[in-house]
């Protein structure tokens, strides 16, 4: 177990009382701390590297899990880059942007998480020696960002496009992400759940290609049985049961109604108060609730449904005048849900029931069934003609395994999403980070001026990537890096790297193993560009609010 905790009072040893300097700061019952300068930006990327070391372990297929306790006293264990250090806290500033690159990572493209924060943290270590030989950050920064330029059009010349529609080859891809997580040991079935989930949402509009994993693709997870009995469903399912014990539990081919309103009598947004002189009138009264629940229920029977969805409750008359219609109904459905049930079966949500037309009602179900799983009901709206939406159902011993799969499979149908939306691929274990490292190499001997070691050293920092493979599956670092730097010198040997099971050099292209470029080009703008910022910052500045119960200091933000 891998914990780390960055002391802020490390990084801020220097104090400057408001009285010294009274034209810079003038905060009343602060205790203010400064630092500048040099000391800043070794505490900079000392933080930055203490944060790749902490995940350096987490890369390849023979990484390790790192387990971690929550404030809650639940249970974490991942090599997610990004699941790692959301649950670690830290104080200093520079550490806490490193950790926000990761988030990015994962937002942005979905994997990749653990390769940004080690080049990220590489890229200022090799920073650190032109600082101390008295080089300006600016230097260092302008070099940083003219190899990041050529890094990227360097990308797109390795890169070899690719034909979405081949199923093998997507799944190939596929598999080359989840072959470093812990759902290797299942990764055919992986591959087609993430495939068929993201084919199953992906939608074309106006010549604009769609996919929403998020909103569309929903993970159910049910603790118990196998992870092979996971599967992704050709529809819906919820954790719903139906609300009346003699509504039918089985219907083929029904007529979907959504609605996003109650079947109860509206209450009164705040108190009411009702005055009754006579006794009649609150037998009026009562008589219109019930007139009202029964216009309701008839503008539904109106259109001949079988089942009805409604985000609401509905009242014990309501069921009772569906149960005589022969109508299931399944109330508090959540938003998303019903949202998800409309793209599957071809449904409209209804916000009236006055309103209900026939082009509302959604026919493009083949089945709908409520299953005892477990302790739970669970709802299922199957068998869909052309699904919009989907529902990957996951299987497995406990909480934790379950929760590991699904980060495993969100990162999985990202990857898909990623090569359908920029169908462009490179080789992966670490081959790309050698060719572009040797071009570089090559390109830093025609540039003149100081520039050039800056430019030279980001070329070095790519190898981290390949030697942490390296390390990572136990071969002899300094012999296999040589041999592929010696192999990249060659003609045509651009997709050489390391077989992060073995540590043996191999041809990524006949193991298979490759990355969206859409991924690599996030990576090394994140990484750098990361770099750059924390280059720049040569003070911080800390107030520290005095407790007047003279308890411990709470830190505030650092500055720049």
């Amino acid at each position: 177990m891998s914990l780390i905790c960055v002391s802020e009072s490390s990084f801020f040893p220097t104090q400057l009382s408001p009285v010294n300097d009274p034209g810079l700061f003038s905060c009343t019952g602060q205790n203010i701390k400064r630092e500048s300068g040099r000391k800043v930006q070794t505490g900079n990327i000392t933080a930055a590297k203490t944060i790749a070391d902490v995940i350096r372990t987490c890369l390849g297929p023979r990484a390790m899990l790192k387990m971690l306790l929550d404030p809650m006293g639940g249970i974490v264990m991942t090599n997610d880059g990004n699941a790692i250090l959301r649950e670690i806290q830290v104080q200093h500033p520079a550490a806490k942007s490193m950790i926000e690159i990761s988030r990015t990572q994962d937002e942005e493209v979905g994997d990749g998480t653990t390769s940004v924060i080690i080049l990220a943290g590489e890229m200022l270590a090799v920073a650190e020696q032109f600082l101390e030989q008295q080089m300006h950050p600016t230097v260092v920064i302008s070099a940083y960002r003219q190899a990041l330029e050529d890094m990227l059009s360097m990308l797109k010349d390795i890169s070899s496009p690719v034909d979405v529609n081949n199923r093998e080859m997507m799944l190939k891809i596929i598999n080359s992400a989840i072959n470093t997580k812990a759902l290797s040991r299942w990764s055919d079935l992986a591959c087609n759940i993430a495939l068929d989930a993201v084919r199953t949402v992906e939608l074309e509009a106006g010549g604009r290609r769609e996919i929403d994993i998020k909103k569309y693709a929903k993970v159910e997870k049910v603790p118990g049985g196998f992870i092979e009995d996971s599967c992704v469903l050709k529809g819906v399912m919820v954790n719903k049961d139906v609300t009346h014990s003699r509504m039918r539990r089985m219907i083929k081919n029904p007529r979907i109604v959504l609605l996003d309103c109650s079947l109860e009598y509206k209450k009164g947004e705040s108190q009411t108060d009702i005055e009754i002189t006579r006794e009649e009138d609150f037998a009026r009264i009562l008589q219109m609730e019930e007139e009202y629940i029964q216009q309701i229920c008839e503008d539904i029977i109106r259109l001949k449904p079988d089942l009805i969805f409604t985000e609401k409750g509905v009242s014990d008359l309501a069921q009772h005048y569906l149960v005589k219609a022969n109508i299931t109904a399944i109330r508090r459905v959540r938003k998303t849900d019903n949202s998800r049930i409309a793209r599957a079966c071809g449904a409209r949500i209804a916000s009236r029931t006055d309103e209900l037309r026939e082009e509302d009602v959604g026919t493009g179900a083949g089945l709908f069934e409520v299953k005892k799983i477990g302790d739970e009901y669970f709802t299922f709206i199957t068998e869909c003609k052309d699904p919009k939406a989907c529902t990957i159902l996951l299987r497995g011993a406990s909480k934790e395994i379950l929760a590991e799969v699904e980060r495993n499979l969100q990162d999985a149908m990202q990857v898909c999403r990623n090569v359908l939306l920029e169908p462009h691929l490179l080789p992966g274990g670490g081959a790309v980070e050698m060719a572009v490292s040797h071009r570089l190499t090559e390109r830093s001997r025609g540039l003149t001026g100081v520039e050039q070691w800056p430019y030279r050293a980001v070329a070095q920092a790519l190898e981290v990537i390949p030697r942490t493979l390296i390390q990572n599956c136990g071969a002899s670092t300094i012999r296999v890096l040589t041999s592929l730097r010696a192999k990249h010198t060659q003609e045509g040997c651009a997709s050489w790297g390391v077989n992060g099971e073995t540590g043996a050099l191999a041809d990524m292209t006949e193991l298979g193993i490759c990355e969206p470029l859409a991924v690599k080009a996030q990576t090394y703008k994140t990484a750098v560009e990361t770099a750059i910022l924390l280059l720049r910052i040569d003070d911080i500045v800390s107030g520290h609010k005095k407790k007047k119960d003279g308890d411990e200091q709470m830190g505030g933000p650092g500055a720049e």
